[in-house]
């Protein structure tokens, strides 16, 4: 191997290199939002695989259906960070993300839906009531609809689940048919009022290697 060809091997071990440290730094603020690593906002900080966007001061989690969802807190020892749930239409019972189908995750990225959810589906159809879920006067949705009565669910046909892992991690449905709207509460508490409950998704993601 001649000086040159030794140079010009350097200079692609360099550039590696420096690639390789610039993508393991955390990116910048997105607002007063920390974006600890892996989670990353550009090509040149964080990992790529862990995606997400800073919209004007707003750090949001991108959907498999191209629908953002606020990030609200990440708790990056945890590997996990909390989504706002999409907001039920005033008057419609309708969650904003229904056209989309609701909350669907691309199953080949490193995130998931944990087990720490405790989803509460509104204006369902009779269909419903052959399935294991909640849907009984003490689901938490029936106390949920009385404090949110301007989001139009009252009195439709809810239920709730724990969304746990014999269910798939990668969705929460809805749809014109089915049930049309849905909230979610973290860690929910069965002693707490529901102006206390943690609403929001939580995701995790898998560390990477």
């Amino acid at each position: 191997m001649n000086v040159r060809e030794m140079m010009s091997v350097l200079i692609m071990f360099v550039l590696v290199s420096i690639s390789h440290v610039s993508a393991l730094e955390a990116c910048p603020n997105c607002g007063s939002m920390q974006v600890p690593y892996p989670l990353s906002t550009n090509d040149n900080c964080g990992n790529p695989r862990y995606r997400v966007y800073c919209n004007n001061g707003s750090l949001d989690f991108l959907s498999a259906q191209n629908f953002f969802y606020q990030i609200l807190s990440i708790n990056p020892s945890a590997y996990k960070f909390i989504i706002r749930p999409p907001l039920i239409q005033k008057n419609t019972c309708y969650s904003s993300d229904l056209d989309v189908g609701g909350l669907l995750l691309d199953e080949n990225s490193p995130f998931n839906i944990s087990t720490h959810n405790t989803v509460m589906l509104f204006n369902c159809s009779e269909t419903i009531l052959l399935s294991p879920l909640n849907c009984s006067s003490v689901s938490p949705c029936r106390q949920f609809e009385k404090v949110e009565a301007e989001g139009g669910c009252i009195d439709t046909l809810c239920c709730s689940f724990l969304k746990d892992s014999a269910m798939t991690s990668h969705r929460i449905r809805v749809r014109v048919g089915g049930c049309t709207a849905y909230t979610s509460v973290v860690d929910f508490n069965p002693d707490w009022t529901v102006e206390s409950w943690n609403y929001g998704i939580e995701l995790q993601w898998v560390p990477p290697n």
